[in-house]
């Protein structure tokens, strides 16, 4: 059963039988915002949001995982490719980025994850996004946090896994920010570490 997270919330990443997830998928999905009026469809606009995912060992970024550098150097993230379109609405993930928590170094206590919008458009002109993890092995949708309220913010940083003394967790930050690439997000990326 698939939790809704609102801004802030966390839920524990252990099975219900106590075990404990192996493989996560995060999903990005999101569409163009419509437009109306006459001339809408001569202008609309194709948006390509990326979604990134940082390892951090402390307040320190030790890797990254993003459209450009798609597995990390340890082997347990890897970005499953560029979608520089969006989905059509159905739903589905647009982008995914997994994650092998049991190969994931000692080191490593958290994986923060964000989107940024690569041609600069802002979240108004965004729709239906999200972002999801989903228990890899079984397919199951664990969690969905709706990227929702638009905004002249041109990224977000949306959730992170990260490592507690109940084992790995996952909080959903939903925090404005703006840039095209992960780079220009880690100022707002080190207020959540």
């Amino acid at each position: 059963m698939s939790v809704n997270l609102s801004k802030g919330q966390k839920i524990s990443l252990s099975k219900s039988d106590g075990g404990a997830l192996t493989l996560v998928r995060m999903g990005l999905g999101w569409q163009a915002a419509g437009r109306k009026g006459f001339w809408a469809k001569l202008t609309a606009k194709e948006i390509d949001l990326d979604a990134s995912a940082v390892l951090f060992a402390g307040q320190q970024p030790v890797d990254v995982v993003f459209f450009q550098h798609l597995v990390s150097d340890d082997g347990s993230v890897r970005h499953t490719g560029d979608n520089r379109v969006g989905g059509a609405g159905e739903g589905g993930d647009d982008e995914s980025i997994l994650v092998d928590l049991g190969k994931v170094p000692g080191n490593v206590d958290q994986i923060v994850f964000t989107v940024n919008s690569f041609t600069g458009q802002t979240f108004q002109e965004v729709q239906n996004a999200f972002c999801r993890l989903v228990d890899e092995t079984t397919g199951q949708e664990l969690a969905r946090y709706t990227l929702d309220g638009g905004g002249a913010h041109t990224a977000q940083v949306m959730a992170k896994v990260y490592r507690s003394d109940q084992g790995w967790q996952m909080a959903a930050l939903g925090s404005p920010a703006n840039g095209r690439t992960f780079q220009d997000l880690m100022p707002s990326i080190a207020s959540h570490l």
